[in-house]
């Protein structure tokens, strides 16, 4: 029995970068995940879009992608300094692009809403979007430039996560949690699969899709993708496209290396890990219609990987289940985006510091069941 300030629960994105901020803010804490990495933030495009991401029935979570893609710059740069990794930060901005009618209708009334937002979006005819980036198809009728979203690799933040907090005197157990250690209505920790117990003042629940597994109460479920990596030219792209074909929505998303990351499905299916033809074939089949030279590139690698999803897509951050416990899981999409503000919140709940404004429309106990 071996024990800490802290206790997170879960290797990924959300739960290293919290790990992460609060080793440095001085408190002792040990990360307990079979195989970090390996999970959604494996899987994940590394979009910070929250601007083209926007939806008519979200702007909650819009403001807190706001507020986290703020902070993203200098957590880059700390992350960097810290890990000496770099995390192939880019700042292009994304063109979302409509291919028929009806999907140049669906951006016209998406780019009006953004505007009584007050979001800085252009609008752009086909031709100018060709312009931006020549490798689009003819077909594509326009489009929306999001000049200020952003993106990042995510496999290479994870190693910089891995070795910032490691240096910074964190402890990485791999090993898998098979539940809280609970005394009364208090957390004392975790049990193992081993068996050893791990005590702890307090345990950050930032397990994904497997959050409700460890904490019943939490009402996180997965959300399958499948995604394709793709290795071409360094030059194919220069930003993040995304856009709608028929109604379908895809996205392509370039590295400094030459690999384009093409997602992704969106499965109500479970646990099911099984990388599809068909859902290999539909994303190919609408990211050719908006960019056609990708059938000449090499298909270098199809994932799964398993979104956690909440009822009203906002995250659960905060104190949850029993005292001792908070929780920071159910990104859904925006794991990766939403990790600073994220980060910044649990450490604040941690220290009693002041928790960001956008962070409390995400409290676990909001009534979501």
């Amino acid at each position: 029995m071996r024990g800490y300030d802290v206790v997170v629960v879960g290797g990924g994105v959300v739960g290293l970068s919290a790990a992460w901020r609060a080793v440095r803010g001085g408190l002792s804490v040990a990360v307990v995940d079979p195989d970090p990495g390996a999970g959604a933030s494996h899987a994940a495009a590394g979009m910070l879009a929250p601007v083209s991401e926007v939806t008519y029935t979200e702007e909650p979570l819009l403001r807190l992608g706001l507020a986290s893609l703020e902070r993203w710059p200098s957590f880059r740069d700390e992350l960097q300094e810290e890990s000496g990794v770099d995390i192939d930060y880019r700042a292009e901005g994304t063109l979302e692009v409509a291919y028929g009618p009806d999907d140049m209708a669906y951006l016209e009334d998406l780019a009006a809403f953004e505007e009584t937002l007050g979001l800085p979006v252009e609008r752009l005819t086909g031709r100018e979007c060709r312009k931006l980036e020549p490798m689009l198809s003819p077909s594509v009728r326009g489009g929306l430039l999001a000049a200020g979203d952003a993106w990042v690799n995510p496999r290479r933040v994870m190693r910089a996560l891995l070795a910032a907090f490691e240096r910074a005197g964190g402890t990485l157990v791999r090993d898998r949690v098979a539940e809280l250690v609970v005394d009364g209505d208090e957390a004392r920790g975790v049990r193992l699969a081993s068996g050893e117990e791990r005590t702890a003042d307090r345990v950050v629940i930032a397990a994904g899709s497997w959050s409700a597994s460890l904490a019943p109460g939490l009402p996180v479920r997965p959300v399958k993708g499948q995604i394709l990596r793709l290795r071409g030219p360094k030059d194919f792209l220069s930003r993040c496209v995304r856009g709608k074909v028929h109604g379908s929505p895809a996205y392509l998303v370039p590295r400094g290396d030459g690999e384009i990351t093409l997602g992704a499905t969106v499965e109500e299916l479970g646990f099911d890990d099984r990388v599809t033809a068909g859902g290999v074939y539909e994303l190919l089949r609408d990211a050719r219609e908006l960019v056609p030279g990708i059938t000449e590139l090499e298909l270098a690698e199809t994932t799964v990987g398993f979104r956690p999803g909440t009822p009203d897509n906002l995250p659960l951050i905060g104190p949850a289940v029993a005292r001792g416990v908070i929780a920071a899981t159910g990104h859904h999409r925006g794991g990766v985006l939403l990790a600073p503000v994220t980060a910044d919140a649990v450490t604040a709940f941690l220290t009693g510091g002041d928790v960001p404004d956008a962070v409390r429309s995400c409290d676990p106990e909001r009534g979501l069941r």
